[in-house]
């Protein structure tokens, strides 16, 4: 086992479910998947347009739990479950709808660089622990928010749920 799974609350699964169903059209990833159950929001707000996403999990161990938590809830076939390490598998993503950021806190602004570079007009990268974990990502959220390319808020559900939508 894991030594913690970090899952969302079930109000900022529906929050990020609402989001990812109105994005445009391009990709959509997720960067941290623990044990699926996020992806599991990604993939019901893709049901319906027929979108599948991919989502990276460096720990094999969280792979494992998230292989069982796709097929216990017949997902399986919506996602792309990518072992590894997203700075360096995410080659062959080119326009990006929508991208869940909740993986190790010190990489999530290199995970925002490579992120909004790809990120279409109207799309968002959503950042988990914008209020809880502050101190360990405010240089990504102010290099955001410095960034005229993007609007941008942190909205208080769950940990804090920071947002920055591609102008």
């Amino acid at each position: 086992m894991p030594k913690r799974l970090r899952q969302i609350p079930p109000e900022t699964g529906r929050f990020i479910a609402l989001l990812a169903a109105n994005c445009p059209k391009g990709e959509f990833i997720e960067i941290g998947t623990s044990a699926g159950y996020s992806s599991l929001w990604i993939s019901l707000a893709l049901k319906n347009r027929k979108d599948r996403f991919r989502t990276y999990e460096i720990s094999p161990e969280k792979v494992a739990l998230a292989r069982d938590t796709f097929s216990l809830s017949g997902v399986s076939e919506r996602i792309e479950l990518i072992e590894g390490d997203f700075l360096q598998k995410y080659t062959g993503i080119i326009e990006i709808a929508f991208c869940f950021l909740d993986c190790e806190k010190h990489l999530y602004e290199k995970c925002f660089d490579v992120v909004a570079e790809k990120l279409v007009s109207g799309g968002m990268l959503v950042a988990d622990n914008a209020t809880n974990h502050f101190e360990f990502i405010k240089g990504m959220i102010l290099k955001a928010e410095n960034d005229q390319r993007f609007d941008c808020v942190t909205v208080p559900i769950g940990k804090g749920e920071f947002i920055c939508r591609r102008k």
